[in-house]
């Protein structure tokens, strides 16, 4: 008997040890982007309906402290926090996932929710450009206040340091995660105290939790009130990162996390904002309402920490970025990419080294365009908006389809959420011509190359088909008329197995050999982030010399032919790798007249499919079995 208590404790421990080490992560690695939020948000939102360089008035101060209350408990905590992660795929979380359990709710294949996911995604990566650039130059601001000197150096430190943290990529995170949760743990902390102490200076500043005085600003500014709202809005930029992280933590850690520690903090610090603004309400207190809170001794080491916490929002934002590429690649959305693995124990801890090279350029870019944070606030809303509403319209389908509810118990639960996300766009929609173009086209064109890249594969798939084989009509002919048997095993990667694939009929034509063994390898990919081992490997044997196998990997899974082959071989198919070649057909497209795309198109998709990443390196497969049979196709 004391055995069995003593063990069931050490389970409680480990689970309860577990518990707590997942929301230490999830502080330093899901908050990152929202919790540095207080460096600007309040800052441009206060500024903004004063005006630049005037005095605020405290039905400002208020009004906006009473918006940014109410926006993040709506948005953050009860649409994303209290529903949205409820609504996971598998454990997985993020707009694709919410995309692919969509498409699983309907039981077919939706366009209107793909372009959801599409659009969504393409508006994820573009925040992944814009939150460095603005959380990095917003911490060295603080130089300004510090070292007003050092006033000219703020940009090309912002530079260095975003050229140091994209550079380390490729070594992976794992060492760097590591200090991620105790740093942002040490932030919120301070994030707290400061504005503990500054609440003091005006405790009146907490009559802003009455959502009256955020409706009363909004009526009485006008335009004003609205271009306000979408400055508000950037105190909830990161919400999104929430529900994206959601497979890596659990949802009960990143809802502790959010109730009880980080959205604490962010609201003191806010309120305490507000009430050293209503004690010193000059335009020098407003636009650097932040930074005043600190002591001036403590001012550089503040800045300090800022920037730590500021590069470790970037970091996330970063990695998830490179997740969502994996995924779009894995879904057929993107043509492949390299990927490397920085860790032996993480499988999603990964460098897409051409997709790190954009994602600087573009963080420079930006920096080097806008060269303030005030700038680029009004390029910031827009892409997280967007986003917002894309997951807000593709939970209604979840909820309605996958949770069995009636569509009109479904649309009074979602509905609500959409329109203050639809509302946000609109007042981030106003900061068109300051900015918020940027992330809008940039996710343009991301949508374009999608698209270019699915219509170009469907078209090519089309074209292929009418002149392909069907395989058993191939079996049959080699049945009568066989050609000569080699000895050892060849295995054929097609995207169809009921056709012949390309590399197996030169390899009938121009060697003029059958392998003793031939196996169809089809290799799919699920709709669901990862797929149980035992589901992995499906084989059917056609004929004395020809059997399909068909390998299923999750979206979230790197494909690793290899390793999936053991299973076939418990599963009955005798094979010596070093006995068995891999026939890969490699394509050469050309631009054809009748190709059904706009000849501009032709030429996007034929550049996309020139950069993909070889299929032998994205597919594992060892370099040295890999016979590579090229063909010419136009479309």
């Amino acid at each position: 008997m004391t055995a069995s208590v003593t063990t069931t404790e050490a389970q409680e421990g480990t689970a309860h040890s577990g518990f707590w080490a997942l929301t230490l992560g999830s502080i330093g690695v899901v908050f990152g982007d929202i919790g540095t939020s207080p460096l600007y948000a309040f800052r441009e939102a206060v500024a903004g309906a004063a005006g630049h360089g005037q005095p605020a008035t405290r039905a400002i101060v208020l009004g906006v402290l009473s918006l940014i209350l109410w926006a993040l408990f709506t948005v953050v905590t009860a649409k994303y926090v209290l529903l949205l992660l409820r609504a996971d795929n598998n454990g997985e979380g993020g707009t694709l996932s919410l995309m692919a359990l969509g498409q699983r709710a309907l039981g077919r294949r939706s366009w209107a929710l793909m372009a959801l996911g599409v659009l969504g995604a393409s508006m994820f990566i573009g925040d992944s450009m814009i939150t460095p650039a603005i959380s990095v130059l917003s911490a060295v601001e603080g130089l300004k206040l510090a070292a007003p000197a050092l006033d000219h150096y703020v940009v090309p430190l912002t530079v260095f340091i975003l050229v140091v943290l994209f550079s380390v990529q490729s070594s992976g995170t794992a060492r760097v995660a590591s200090a991620f949760g105790p740093v942002m743990v040490v932030w919120f902390s301070v994030l707290t105290v400061l504005g503990l102490w500054h609440i003091a200076d005006d405790p009146s500043v907490l009559a802003a939790i009455n959502p009256v005085y955020g409706v009363q600003f909004l009526l009485t500014h006008g335009t004003i009130g609205l271009v306000t709202l979408g400055a508000v809005f950037l105190a909830v930029t990161g919400g999104e990162a929430l529900y994206a992280d959601l497979g890596h933590f659990g949802r009960k850690p990143i809802q502790s996390a959010w109730m009880f520690f980080v959205l604490p903090a962010l609201l003191i610090n806010y309120f305490g904002q507000g009430a050293l603004v209503l004690a010193n309400p000059d335009h020098t207190t407003v636009e650097n309402s932040f930074y005043r809170m600190a002591p001036e001794v403590l001012l550089l080491p503040l800045v300090a920490l800022a920037t730590a916490a500021t590069v470790i929002a970037s970091q996330a934002v970063i990695t998830g970025a490179f997740s969502l590429v994996r995924q779009a690649v894995q879904l057929g959305l993107l043509p492949r990419f390299e990927v490397r693995f920085t860790s032996e124990t993480h499988a999603g801890q990964i460098f897409l080294p051409r997709v790190n090279r954009l994602l600087l350029i573009g963080v420079l870019l930006l920096v080097l365009m806008f060269r303030t944070s005030s700038g680029l606030a009004s390029a910031y809303g827009i892409a997280v908006s967007t986003t917002m509403v894309c997951d807000g319209i593709m939970g209604f389908v979840v909820i309605w389809k996958l949770w069995n509810w009636k569509a009109a118990t479904a649309a009074a639960l979602i509905v609500p959420f959409v329109v203050i996300d639809m509302t946000f766009f609109a007042a981030n929609l106003l900061k068109l011509l300051e900015g918020a173009w940027v992330p809008l086209l940039f996710g343009a064109v991301v949508v374009v190359l999608i698209w270019t890249w699915r219509r170009g594969a469907s078209i090519l798939v089309a074209k292929t088909r009418r002149i392909e084989v069907p395989l058993t009509d191939l079996i049959k002919s080699l049945e009568k008329r066989p050609p000569h048997i080699v000895k050892g095993t060849a295995v054929f990667l097609t995207s169809d197995p009921a056709f012949v694939p390309t590399a197996l009929l030169h390899n009938l034509k121009h060697n003029k050999v059958l392998h003793e063994h031939n196996v169809i390898l089809t290799i799919e990919t699920a709709e669901t982030p990862r797929v149980d081992l035992a589901e992995r490997v499906r084989m059917e044997t056609i004929s004395d010399k020809f059997a399909t196998v068909r390998l299923r990997f999750g979206f979230m899974e790197s494909p690793n032919v290899p390793k999936a082959l053991v299973i076939a071989r418990k599963l009955g198919w005798q094979f010596d790798i070093m006995a068995t070649s891999f026939f890969v057909s490699r394509r050469s497209l050309k631009p054809s007249a009748q190709s059904g795309m706009p000849q501009w198109q032709d030429h996007l998709f034929i550049a996309m499919s020139r950069s993909a990443n070889d299929a032998t390196d994205y597919f594992q497969i060892p370099t040295g079995r890999v016979v590579e049979v090229g063909t010419q196709v136009t479309i």
